[in-house]
């Protein structure tokens, strides 16, 4: 096979390349693809120099023009929240009552709190906040620490066993990994804690009752129903946190519960945390 031989339809030459029979032309680079490359490489060269292109360490070069895409972004987040400060401002300085008197200004909240809610609660309340195993339902009328509109601002400002110094703290001790009751009292213990969805029985001497009111009761009440100043579950009704079977109370004697509930306050402006507050009582039913 000859390199110089040329093809007898189009009159190119060939590379000498066969394969079965198809030969490759040896046809030019098309203009245009030359015509392209230069003009990406002169692109390139300019970008090099009058935009932040390259990394050097912890910073980069910053171009002749000092195009910062940080700064715009911050800009046009400045320039958003300077647009809707009148509303916001509000949200801020009224009481959640006259928030709720006012249409247009509720309609402005519940729209904005709706994606921080997806953005920042979400993740562990689950959508729509159903909540899920150690992670608290939103949707219904059962509180720990209460669902005021109020109450659940302060939970969102400062938090549940969180680093905040003004954080809400609760935790259940260690019953059993501590030492503080024997096997057999747990047991005992566990077996009662499964009979209270109709409530503390008066006059009940059995040991698992006397457990209760020496070890459980200061938390979660004489008669079972919680405490919200304390974050404290009602132990009478069908909502449990880490499940309600044999198998859960017993784990949760033995080793205790310490959930924790991020502090909110340095994430997120209090407007933002008041009308998240007014979002999750009204996902819950309980809005006035």
């Amino acid at each position: 096979m000859s390199v110089g031989e040329r093809d007898p339809v189009t009159g190119q030459a060939t590379t000498g390349h066969d394969w079965n029979g198809i030969k490759e032309l040896n046809n030019p680079v098309p203009k245009a693809v030359i015509a392209f490359i230069v003009v990406t490489h002169l692109y390139a060269l300019v970008a090099w120099v009058l935009l932040p292109t390259w990394p050097l360490g912890q910073t980069y070069t910053k171009g002749l023009w000092g195009v910062d895409q940080k700064t715009a972004v911050a800009a046009d987040i400045a320039q958003a929240e300077a647009a809707r400060a009148d509303w916001t401002t509000a949200l801020e300085t009224q009481s959640f009552e006259a928030i709720r008197a006012d249409p247009d200004l509720m309609a402005r909240a519940m729209a904005t709190a709706a994606p921080l809610f997806g953005q920042n609660c979400q993740a562990c309340h689950g959508t729509k906040g159903i909540g899920g195993p150690g992670f608290p339902r939103l949707s219904d009328d059962i509180w720990l620490w209460g669902g005021t509109a109020e109450e659940i601002a302060e939970t969102l400002r400062f938090g549940i066993n969180s680093p905040h110094p003004d954080t809400r703290f609760s935790q259940m001790p260690t019953f059993g990994r501590d030492g503080l009751l024997t096997r057999p009292e747990i047991a005992a213990l566990t077996d009662y804690v499964l009979t209270l969805s109709g409530g503390v029985r008066a006059g009940d001497t059995s040991e698992g009752a006397v457990l209760f009111q020496d070890n459980c009761a200061s938390c979660h009440g004489e008669d079972a129903r919680g405490m919200t100043d304390q974050g404290a579950p009602n132990l009478t009704d069908a909502d449990w946190l880490y499940g309600g079977d044999a198998d859960a109370i017993h784990t949760t004697l033995m080793n205790g519960r310490q959930g924790v509930m991020p502090a909110w306050t340095d994430r997120l402006s209090e407007a933002e945390i008041r009308m998240l507050a007014l979002y999750v009582q009204d996902l819950s039913g309980a809005a006035p």
